[in-house]
């Protein structure tokens, strides 16, 4: 059942946990941030947010229209950073988990 409450370009969403390594939190912090310039060039991702959730702890949460979007998302610039530095960054791989967006309230 879709929800008349939600915008068209924020049905779907990606929520991502990432665990950093203690001494690199700084750097997954830079690494986040940074990815925000990539997020604006990405046509099919409506919001993106990268979050802190403790000392070592992170998330992005992100949403779109229809699962090409989501999908385009996930096999873009963003995905391949957090994969390319996972290694050396992260504690544990991210926790990436799609959701369907069932109500929102946007600006």
């Amino acid at each position: 059942m879709t929800s008349t409450s939600v915008p068209e370009s924020t049905r779907l969403g990606l929520l991502a946990r990432i665990e950093a390594k203690p001494e690199h939190a700084e750097d997954v912090e830079e690494l986040l941030t940074g990815a925000l310039a990539l997020a604006r060039q990405e046509p099919g991702t409506s919001v993106w947010f990268a979050l802190r959730l403790g000392p070592t702890t992170f998330g992005v949460f992100d949403a779109f229209g229809n699962e090409e979007a989501r999908t385009a998302h996930l096999q873009g610039p963003i995905a391949a950073a957090l994969t390319e530095n996972a290694p050396k960054l992260f504690a544990a791989p991210p926790e990436i988990v799609p959701v369907e967006i069932l109500a929102a309230k946007l600006a």
